[in-house]
């Protein structure tokens, strides 16, 4: 298997995998699953020693599993064991583990590797060990250009919670965001992309032009945002991420925003305004035909697609709030969904299509919640001063959104605005680190 290869989703080059001797049948990967549920409450006991190595390999092999450990710890899911209780050496538990020494300290689950530099390429041997029946689950071997280490770590930590969880990892993965710096009154707001962890951040635009609510395409190859300069009506532009060519999409009179792909990357959903009326439209892609969705007085914003492309949820204030609505993806049949307390915006269905998430205001507060997508069932996962634009994890299970919070920093104008992660079972809230203020977060499917 190879991962797909672009220059800004890392290193050139692609990360080959290879699977290693003893490996297990797939029957007895699944008897190692630990239910989610249970892992909430009660995280995973796991020892992440350094991988061995030897020269430069050793430093690499350090610093995976450093990230390894970074990423399971801060799903909230695992309990990385402290290494100043290791007893067995790294280079010992590399070659055979000694069970009882990793028994005796807690651990679960053992994870083992080595990495050993190949002329211009990284060889790195990870192997993943269930502690109390002794056996092996995974053994794996993960070749790529050195600067793509940081990959390679991101992909052990997938296969990991994968084999321990039976459920995709979601840490070989991207996030573009509206970084933004200066003055409230005078905001300067860059296309940026990073890591999911806040690593290899990039600044994709220069600021000339100001950036808002960016989307992946499925393919993670390219980003639908908006952009406005000054006076200028805001336009929904493309923007591909190789090559770094923008194209304004569409022919409109007034001004497009919000836009999203469709889940087979034909098309993308957007409203444009006429006249004080916004409706949704679509437009394909290769023809670059519009085809008007909705109609009527009233605001229509921020469509989203069901996972299957079959439906399409986006807010509206034409029953005279602003709340939220289901329709079919050619337009008909329109129902309402939200009945809380107070108006509904930003609607992201799960990639999973059993939730819906948006951002309730009102009452002087914010809220980020989900629900189904018929309405029913809906929870408050974090509230606060103002908070909004939450994205889906590409397994579910997690949500990002950005918080602003008052600040004291006159750079700030008096507020900052930062990303944060949570869980959709509403635990496990945390702050995703920027170079910048951060605003419109969107996460890209998983790159492997």
């Amino acid at each position: 298997m190879t991962t797909r290869r672009s220059l800004l989703l890392g290193a050139a080059g692609a990360v080959t995998v290879s699977g290693l001797a003893g490996a297990p049948d797939a029957a007895f990967a699944q008897g190692a699953v630990i239910d989610i549920t249970r892992a909430r409450t009660n995280p995973i006991p796991i020892a992440i020693p350094d991988f061995a190595g030897a020269g430069d390999g050793q430093r690499y092999g350090r610093d995976i599993a450093r990230v390894v450990q970074d990423n399971l710890r801060n799903s909230g899911l695992f309990r990385p064991v402290a290494r100043q209780a290791f007893i067995q050496t790294p280079e010992a538990a590399a070659q055979t583990p000694r069970f009882q020494d990793w028994r005796v300290i807690g651990a679960q689950a053992l994870a083992t590797g080595r990495a050993d530099l190949q002329g211009g390429n990284l060889r790195v041997e990870f192997r993943l060990w269930d502690v109390l029946p002794e056996n092996q689950l995974q053994g794996t071997a993960f070749t790529a250009p050195i600067g793509n280490w940081r990959r390679i770590a991101h992909l052990i930590s997938d296969v990991i919670y994968e084999r321990l969880l039976g459920e995709k990892g979601y840490f070989d993965t991207r996030v573009v965001y509206i970084a933004e710096s200066g003055p409230r009154d005078r905001r300067l707001r860059r296309l940026a992309i990073m890591d999911q962890d806040g690593e290899n951040n990039a600044f994709l635009t220069d600021g000339r032009e100001a950036a808002l609510t960016p989307r992946f395409h499925p393919a993670a190859d390219r980003v639908a945002f908006m952009s406005y300069q000054n006076r200028q009506q805001p336009r929904v532009v493309l923007f591909d991420l190789n090559t770094r060519n923008q194209q304004v999409l569409g022919n409109f009179p007034g001004m497009t925003l919000s836009p999203r792909f469709s889940p087979d990357g034909r098309s993308v959903v957007l409203s444009a305004t006429r006249g004080g009326d916004a409706n949704i439209f679509v437009v394909d892609l290769a023809s670059r035909r519009e085809r008007q969705l909705t109609s009527g007085g009233g605001l229509d914003v921020s469509p989203c697609y069901s996972p299957d492309g079959t439906q399409i949820v986006f807010n509206s204030d034409r029953g005279g709030d602003q709340q939220l609505y289901v329709m079919d993806a050619n337009g008909g049949g329109a129902k309402r969904i939200s009945f809380g307390r107070g108006r509904y915006a930003t609607p992201v269905w799960s990639p999973r299509g059993d939730l819906i998430a948006f951002t309730r205001f009102g009452g002087g507060g914010f809220a980020i919640g989900v629900m189904r997508p018929d309405g029913s069932g809906e929870r408050i996962l974090s509230e606060g001063w103002q908070m909004e634009a939450p994205t889906f994890a590409p397994n579910g299970r997690v949500l990002m959104f950005y918080r602003e919070t008052r600040a004291t920093d006159a750079r700030g104008g008096g507020y900052s605005a930062k990303l944060v992660s949570i869980d959709i079972a509403g635990f496990n809230e945390r702050p995703i680190p920027t170079p910048t203020d951060a605003t419109d977060p969107t996460w890209s499917p998983l790159l492997s």
